[in-house]
């Protein structure tokens, strides 16, 4: 069972979320930056390498934000911080040890909320690695043909 109290549960289902959502897209970004410099070579002689790691930081931080931010979908600790009533809620996993997202949805507002989190923060980023890793196969197949062609 959880041992803590339900603002302990509130905030490790938050960082839980927050940095689970980080770590995806952080590898969408290295998926996507392997991507840019294998198949688009000239891309790495566009941009120096400050600003480069300061774009891949600002992605990095400011991706996972917009399901947080959905219009009319609050997450549930940012429910709790405003005067509005949460809309969704964070509480006990089923086996009862940890603490998560609600995931059965108990308003409209929290249907768009886990939603919103599921295609911007889950498909679209695995969508996009896939397609990395597939063009960059792609291109190491082409040149491997062109190599052995010469």
């Amino acid at each position: 069972r959880w041992l803590f109290n339900q603002a302990v549960c509130t905030l490790y289902a938050f960082c839980g979320v927050l940095f689970g959502l980080c770590s995806l897209t952080s590898l969408t970004v290295l998926s996507t930056v392997c991507c840019l410099k294998v198949c688009y070579p000239a891309y790495g002689r566009c941009w120096d390498v400050l600003s480069d790691l300061c774009l891949r930081l600002f992605f990095l931080l400011t991706y996972p934000l917009p399901p947080f931010f959905f219009n009319g979908s609050d997450p549930p600790l940012l429910g709790k911080l405003s005067l509005r009533a949460p809309r969704s809620h964070y509480g006990p996993e089923p086996y009862g040890t940890a603490c998560c997202i609600t995931w059965k949805a108990s308003s409209k507002e929290a249907t768009l909320y886990i939603l919103a989190l599921f295609i911007f923060c889950y498909l679209l980023p695995c969508l996009l690695i896939l397609v990395s890793y597939s063009l960059i196969l792609w291109t190491v197949r082409v040149s491997r043909r062109a190599v052995r062609q010469h």
